[in-house]
């Protein structure tokens, strides 16, 4: 049974006249009467009563016209929804990033894609670092990471999102807490909160620099798995975290404040980042979408190789 003998018979079905169908079809009567009488070998069932005089359905022709507008129906779909994904008009993009920084930020553009783009499936995972969020974009197992890296490897575009400052989260209670910024000088000997080391942490490499730099080695008390429970554990008065600014907009917790670390340092951008090679239809229409909702820097616009 096939697409095209359905569609002949469900002509046929339909005006009871061969003649008529054929019209409707752009096709002459004889290939229209060979479709019906193919389909009918196939089915080992007649499908009409003809005669001179009329064409009538037998109850076998009957019995198939739902399912045969049924599957006409799937077949259409079908055919909608591989040209729709050809044109970038539907699929799935998956994005990675971290939680605490910016949850708000993918909130607000996975809003859009549902409104702008609804035949599109935006798919989130929480990573709890940037690196492994890269290198998943390497591996193709998403399409877009979201993270702060100083560097990003050949064959993957970014670009900046958010410029960000370093702040240092203070238990409320603290004596530093009533401070608008400290210098890290001023935690010299302080119990601190650190996310753990890994190879190209931005906040591990500007804690170390940065205490280093003041004249002291950081005395890390506790490692927290995320941002979150850093914060957690600050607010918790265990000790004071080096976290970035958009943490602080983000956390609300009444027994944590925020100070600015006014120390010089090396920029620190939150970015995203997607493969330039991607053959994912669904990617350019949403990469189009971030660059409205998340225009990024004034002096950051374009992407960076």
């Amino acid at each position: 049974m096939e697409i095209q003998q359905l569609r002949v018979f469900l002509a046929v079905a339909e005006e009871l006249h061969f003649g008529r169908a054929a019209e409707r079809l752009r096709l002459a009567q004889p290939p229209v009467s060979r479709t019906v009488r193919q389909l009918e070998r196939d089915l080992g069932a007649d499908l009409f009563v003809r005669s001179t005089r009329s064409v009538q359905l037998t109850a076998a022709g009957a019995a198939l016209i739902t399912p045969a507008r049924e599957i006409l129906a799937a077949a259409d779909s079908a055919k909608a929804g591989v040209l729709a994904a050809n044109r970038g008009e539907a699929g799935t993009v998956k994005l990675a990033y971290a939680g605490a920084s910016t949850h708000v930020l993918v909130g607000v553009l996975a809003r859009e894609v549902r409104r702008v783009h609804p035949g599109i499936e935006f798919r989130l995972n929480s990573q709890d670092f940037a690196l492994p969020a890269l290198a998943r974009v390497l591996r193709g197992e998403v399409d877009i990471s979201l993270g702060r890296w100083d560097f990003v490897p050949a064959g993957v575009k970014s670009r900046i999102i958010v410029e960000e400052h370093l702040v240092m989260a203070v238990p409320a209670s603290h004596r530093l807490a009533s401070q608008e910024d400290v210098h890290l000088a001023d935690l010299a000997g302080e119990p601190l909160v650190a996310l753990p080391p890994h190879e190209g942490s931005v906040l591990g490499d500007r804690l170390l620099r940065l205490s280093l730099g003041a004249g002291f080695d950081p005395d890390i008390v506790q490692r927290a798995p995320d941002s979150w429970t850093a914060m957690a554990l600050v607010g918790a008065e265990v000790g004071c975290s080096l976290t970035v600014s958009s943490v602080a907009e983000n956390v609300t917790d009444p027994h944590v404040r925020f100070v600015r670390v006014l120390d010089e340092t090396l920029p620190i951008y939150l970015r995203m980042a997607w493969r330039g090679d991607s053959d994912n239809p669904a990617l350019p229409p949403v990469l189009s979408l971030a660059e409205q909702v998340w225009p990024g820097p004034a002096h950051s616009a374009g992407a960076e190789q």
